[in-house]
């Protein structure tokens, strides 16, 4: 079978190869070094194809249907709504994906928002440098409500560890139960917590979830963090409400598209808004683990007895 790596996966080449050389002894196995997300060069790059590997590239119909070989992508990421999945599921192309890999690197993420937010380290580091004596009054974790929306595998690390910070755990999650935290409708949760953490895949029923009827319910004192998908939070009632200053701040690591961003988007001009180039699965650590898994998802594929698989 051709094996077609069509972008870079964070780990150094020799790395990936050194991992796949069990499965290059049987398979072609191609690996492009650069990223390419026009149509046209990720046709030439899938169009021989019999499986496909790649990150948050889009993977279109139009690309998938030129592609008369393919069988199986591996998604080397946790979400997968950037492939055409109407068009896999009806061609019989399976679909695997490698959650799990960047659970703690995300939940680091989480809190380094927080605590930044909390103790405004950003704005300390800029007044020191500019000789400023004035010392911005700020926040502890301890003893503050804490709400997590979706209790999967990085939600429940999150929520662990604000339990550590003597935090008081809420969560609201559609598919899962804890007896470790304090379940709550959602409603009731962004009325009751200080912070808010997102951890929802996107779909139909999250994308645009946490709006401005929703933001609305919100403490005034409240800090929001969307580590999750960008579309589950509608940017620009956000946007408003801190500028407005019905919330105290937001996080966000997520946006409608991957970055870069247009400098005109709303959380990029609006007050209280610490933002980052959604930059919560990669950390060296994470990266190693997701290229083990790339490979453990091939090798099972290739045996006949494929895991991870989504719909």
């Amino acid at each position: 079978m051709k094996i077609s790596i069509i972008e870079p996966l964070g780990v150094k080449q020799e790395k990936l190869l050194d991992l796949l050389t069990e499965i290059s002894k049987e398979h072609e196995v191609v690996i492009f070094p650069n990223k390419k997300e026009d149509e046209e060069t990720l046709i030439e790059r899938c169009k021989d194809a019999d499986i496909i590997v790649l990150t948050n590239i889009k993977l279109s119909k139009n690309v998938l249907e030129k592609c008369p070989n393919l069988k199986y992508i591996c998604v080397a990421f946790t979400g997968f709504n950037h492939i055409d999945m109407d068009y896999c599921n009806h061609n019989n192309i399976l679909v695997s994906n490698c959650a799990g890999y960047s659970t703690n690197a995300v939940a680091e993420l989480v809190f380094g928002l927080i605590i930044n937010i909390y103790r405004h380290i950003n704005e300390h580091n800029l007044a020191i440098r500019n000789e400023a004596k004035a010392i911005l009054s700020s926040n502890e974790m301890a003893n503050k409500k804490f709400g997590v929306i979706g209790l999967g595998t990085i939600g429940k690390k999150v929520a662990t560890i604000a339990k550590a910070f003597d935090c008081d755990v809420y969560y609201y999650s559609k598919n899962s139960r804890s007896k470790d935290f304090k379940y709550l409708e959602l409603d009731e949760l962004l009325q009751t917590c200080d912070i808010i953490s997102i951890h929802l895949a996107q779909n139909e029923e999250t994308i645009n979830l946490i709006n401005k009827e929703k933001i609305a319910l919100m403490r005034k004192n409240s800090i929001l963090i969307n580590t999750a998908r960008g579309p589950i939070v509608n940017s620009e009632d956000l946007a408003k409400a801190l500028n407005d200053g019905k919330i105290k701040a937001a996080g966000i690591d997520v946006y409608e598209k991957e970055p870069p961003i247009d400098l005109n988007h709303p959380l990029l001009n609006c007050k209280n808004c610490l933002t980052t180039p959604h930059i919560g699965f990669s950390s060296y650590e994470a990266l190693e683990k997701r290229a083990v898994i790339v490979k453990n998802n091939l090798t099972a594929y290739l045996n006949g007895k494929p895991i991870n698989i989504v719909k």
